[in-house]
């Protein structure tokens, strides 16, 4: 059977129904010494030996740029309550720090108040794929850090788990 085009939208519908957790990469950019960051719900493991994990950023983020200039980053698992401070990440052009509090990883990368656990990471490859590119990332230090449900993303908004 011949492949026939795919219309986006209907492309985001039916994907939206698979229920996926939200992460935030955060680091210190080094032009400006000051935290930025962005929000994903591309994220996953991929190799336990060595420890790789991985995520997408689209093309047209102004941030990644940034982010992967830094030596390392952390991926923040958010937590339900955190769904504002990820529409604060994802948006374009503001400081995308004001008022959030947080801490610092081992290397100085900020880890969010509120997240679920947080992974310290370099990356290790980059794969263009479409309007994204796959960062395959090392993961160096990791830990456990608040407890509350997952911030689920699923059919274009934001939830919780009721189990």
């Amino acid at each position: 059977m011949p492949v026939t085009a795919i219309d986006s939208m209907r492309f985001r519908s039916i994907l939206g129904r698979f229920a996926t957790g939200v992460v935030a990469i955060t680091g210190i950019d080094p032009a400006t010494e000051g935290p930025t960051g962005l929000a994903a719900n591309s994220f996953t493991s991929v190799s336990l030996d060595p420890p790789l994990v991985a995520f997408c950023v689209a093309h047209t983020s102004s941030t990644w740029p940034k982010l992967r200039s830094a030596e390392r980053h952390c991926v923040n698992i958010l937590s339900e309550p955190q769904a504002e401070v990820c529409l604060q990440l994802a948006a374009k052009g503001s400081d995308k720090f004001a008022g959030l509090d947080w801490s610092t990883s081992p290397s100085g990368s900020p880890v969010l108040d509120g997240a679920l656990a947080w992974i310290e990471c370099s990356v290790e490859s980059e794969y263009v794929a479409g309007d994204h590119v796959i960062v395959v990332a090392r993961v160096h230090y990791l830990d456990k850090h608040d407890d509350a449900d997952p911030l689920l993303f699923y059919r274009g908004g934001y939830g919780r788990f009721d189990g």
